[in-house]
């Protein structure tokens, strides 16, 4: 088998939401020979710098992988959509751009799992580091940072209805989700660099490529980690070009796949479960049962309403003004295409005793789905707003598992949405309380009828029906390579998988239980604080 160049010190696996930053952190020392591997491509494409078209290059088989879950047996047997970005930049090439943390009790809630190092005070710093905060620096807050972080405009007539319904109601306006209080809504703060997606392609890997000391092979399928000895020694992967190499590291190797490719990789390298393994014909190497358990995700619905179409975006999406939209954006980085169509976010309590919001919903001037028309080519579809609704803490538990022994096949993903009684029982208590919103003037003079889950459905028995029908999950899929002490942690509180050396996990999946939000911040925390770690354990110059 081929060898790839000179052995790095460092090879990290995947170039994601965490993996990339590790990778622009270690390559600040220049001694340090840093190899990233990543399965996609470096896309330049115009579209996935424009923030507005997220659902359509989401829904591109060209960035995306296309994963599918299995058929959820608490949710009609439907199968789950699991979109994963294939570019370098991972999954914050393709993601909603929202800029959420969670709360703090999340982070203490991990150190007091056993995982020294994990509380929000140590990892506050974190966050901060990578900000660079629309707003002035403070103990919140970070200013300077390379992740760029804006808030949505709060001008239009839909939010000061909507800020004036729910403060009727006793919630809070926040213009920040990350200071001392979190309860309320507000304009989501948003990933977005100057009218363009902040990814941590854009604002991390690519800058940092420039280093010499710093190679990113694209098109690089790893196929195994190898292990000798109980250490982990050298990766196999599968060039662009299809040919088999084999590449050893000096120091360490780090697996930033995320939280379906981190298990799957371990597996095919017989790191996981050993009786399942060895079904699969794989030999095991290192018997961890804990990879590929413990998934979680945000369960989500959407409620949609139909409304005045002077409130929603069908105007906008009129084919003569979204060319010139285009065109504005194009020339100045300004305008609608350099926002998010999301008006109002919001962590809310569905029990006024949480010590914690435990809904998080975001109010939408249109709905997925929503296109471009012109009078005479396409009517406009009918004007709407949407919620999407989403349980922060579920307490059901999924798994990721091979298909087969091949690297090429996609992973078995089973969510497990709505398979405990709580989890269905706050969307019970949620849906009233969101129609409590909808029907609070000012914002209910400008909506109409509802669409979905619809005025027939009023009984604990018929949302129940109708979630079961509805039920997606917010793609914030975290765990199944849990850090902590128990038998089925999978990493410890530095991230080193138990019982090997050499060998590290940082992305989503070791979180040992999902943060209270959309999940890219935390992910963009874990790879700074994983590369300090590196950096620690291997005596390398800390920035």
């Amino acid at each position: 088998m081929p060898a790839a160049s000179a052995n790095p010190d460092f090879i990290i696996i995947g170039s994601g939401s965490s993996g990339g930053v590790i990778a622009a952190r270690l390559s600040e020392d220049p001694n340090a020979k840093i190899l990233v591997l990543e399965a996609g491509r470096r896309e330049r494409s115009l579209r996935l710098a424009m923030p507005i078209l997220f659902p359509f290059v989401m829904a591109d088989p060209k960035f995306n992988w296309g994963y599918m879950g299995e058929p959820e047996p608490f949710a009609n047997g439907r199968q789950i959509r699991q979109p994963r970005g294939k570019a370098i930049g991972g999954s914050s090439m393709i993601n909603g751009m929202l800029y959420a943390r969670g709360h703090p009790r999340d982070y203490d809630e991990w150190r007091q799992l056993g995982n020294e190092g994990w509380s929000y005070d140590d990892v506050l710093p974190y966050f901060k580091k990578s900000e660079n905060h629309w707003g002035a620096a403070d103990q919140w807050h970070g200013k300077g940072g390379p992740l760029s972080i804006k808030q949505q405009p709060k001008d239009s007539d839909l939010y000061r209805r909507f800020i004036a319904a729910v403060e009727k109601l006793g919630y809070p306006e926040r213009d920040s989700f990350h200071r001392a209080e979190q309860e309320g809504w507000g304009p989501p703060p948003l990933c977005i660099h100057e009218g363009t997606r902040a990814s941590t392609a854009a604002r991390f890997l690519i800058p940092a490529m420039s280093r010499p000391n710093l190679t990113v092979e694209t098109g690089a399928l790893v196929t195994r980690i190898e292990v000798e000895n109980g250490r982990a020694v050298a990766v196999h992967y599968r060039d662009h070009a299809g040919q088999d190499r084999r590449v050893t590291a000096n120091n360490e190797i780090i697996v930033s796949g995320g939280a379906y490719n981190s298990p799957q990789l371990l597996h095919l390298s017989g790191i996981g479960p050993a009786d399942e393994l060895r079904a699969l014909g794989i030999e095991p190497v290192h018997d961890l049962p804990g990879v590929g358990a413990n998934l979680q995700d945000h369960p989500s619905v959407a409620m949609v309403l139909h409304a005045l179409r002077n409130v929603t975006l069908t105007n906008a999406l009129r084919l003569d003004r979204a060319a010139l939209s285009a065109l504005h954006w194009l020339l100045n980085r300004g305008g609608m295409i350099a926002d998010m169509p999301v008006t109002a976010n919001g962590f809310i309590k569905t029990r006024p005793e949480l010590e914690r919001p435990d809904a998080q919903c975001l109010f939408q001037p249109t709905m997925i789905g929503a296109q471009l028309w012109a009078p005479g080519w396409r009517k406009p579809k009918p004007d709407v707003v949407a919620m999407a609704c989403v349980l922060l803490r579920p307490e059901g538990r999924g798994w990721v598992k091979l298909q087969s022994a091949d690297p090429g096949d996609k992973p078995r993903i089973l969510s497990n949405v709505l398979s405990t009684e709580n989890d269905r029982a706050f969307f019970r208590r949620l849906i009233p309380q969101l129609r409590e919103i909808f029907a609070t003037s000012p914002l209910a003079d400008v909506l109409g009828a509802e669409v979905m889950p619809g005025a027939d459905v009023r009984t604990p028995d018929e949302i129940d029906a109708w979630v079961r029908t509805a039920c997606n999950t917010a793609l914030h899929p975290v765990g199944t390579c849990a850090m902590g002490k128990d038998a089925m942690a999978v990493v410890d509180a530095r991230l080193r998988v138990h019982g090997l050396t050499g060998l590290r996990v940082a992305d989503a999946s070791i979180m040992p239980r999902i943060c209270g939000g959309n999940t890219n911040a935390a992910c963009i925390m874990i790879g700074e604080k994983a590369a300090d770690m590196v950096k620690q354990d291997n005596g390398l110059a800390m920035a």
